[in-house]
């Protein structure tokens, strides 16, 4: 089994389902230390039995809603407590919200979506920021989407938040260029995950690549040998795409 990220200290979000819960079962087998974030305590407990059983250590679970700034805040006091470091984090949570032409869309909705995909992944920023310094091969990723540079009708919930979540992680890489820390984007394209189907619900999932699979892609983004920053990898090309 290899160990590439053996002492490495990992926060993940989203980690109770979908490319959130591959990675970051992955990430612990290969011998990082995860601290998985999510709401669902059952589905945390259930990702920490898979990476204990394929021989990794015991997840540090955190069970909150991304929403709940305060609590991002004390996380980032608790693991430099304990660890006084943070090696890789993965922004990988978000919210689809509803489709529908921008005129129609609640303030709720707004507010809820931005909250999760935008307001959630600065404050991990802010949060976690001096302990990824602390890293000798820091590395944040960030998920996005290809609507947001295509703009497409009905989905401007999607096409504003991840815009924004863009702008947000190359800003991050642009201002952390001279240190170890590499910043990018991560476009997975469509994976056979619930929120997919919710968005495509006449779509046929066998012909959507697995969340594992994508999993697999995205931990290429995590390593040290990593040198590309505040770039985007497309999933569909393989490559890194400067924005």
């Amino acid at each position: 089994m290899s160990q590439e990220f053996k002492d490495r200290v990992a926060v993940v979000t989203g980690a109770s389902r979908g490319i959130g819960y591959q990675l970051a079962k992955e990430l612990g087998r290969r011998g990082a230390h995860v601290i998985a974030i999510a709401k669902t305590v059952g589905a945390l407990e259930e990702l920490d039995d898979e990476i204990r059983s394929s021989g990794g250590e015991a997840a540090t679970l955190v069970p909150l809603d991304l929403t709940d700034f305060d609590a991002l805040d004390r996380l980032g006091a608790a693991i430099y407590e304990r660890w006084k470091k943070l090696d890789i984090l993965v922004g990988n949570a978000g919210q689809l919200g509803v489709l529908s032409p921008l005129g129609h869309i609640s303030p709720k909705d707004f507010e809820k979506v931005m909250s999760v995909n935008v307001t959630a992944n600065w404050r991990l920023i802010r949060s976690l920021d001096p302990l990824l310094r602390q890293s000798d091969a820091g590395r944040a990723v960030f998920m996005t989407s290809h609507h947001s540079r295509e703009a497409t009708p009905f989905w401007g919930l999607q096409s504003i938040s991840k815009a924004a979540v863009e702008a947000l992680a190359r800003t991050y890489a642009h201002e952390t260029e001279k240190t170890p820390l590499r910043v990018n984007l991560f476009d997975p394209g469509p994976v056979r995950t619930g929120l997919r189907a919710k968005a495509m619900p006449g779509e046929d999932p066998a012909k959507l690549p697995q969340p594992k699979d994508v999993a697999l892609d995205l931990i290429k983004l995590l390593g040290a040998d990593v040198t590309e920053t505040g770039k985007l990898y497309d999933r569909s090309s393989g490559s890194f795409i400067a924005l």
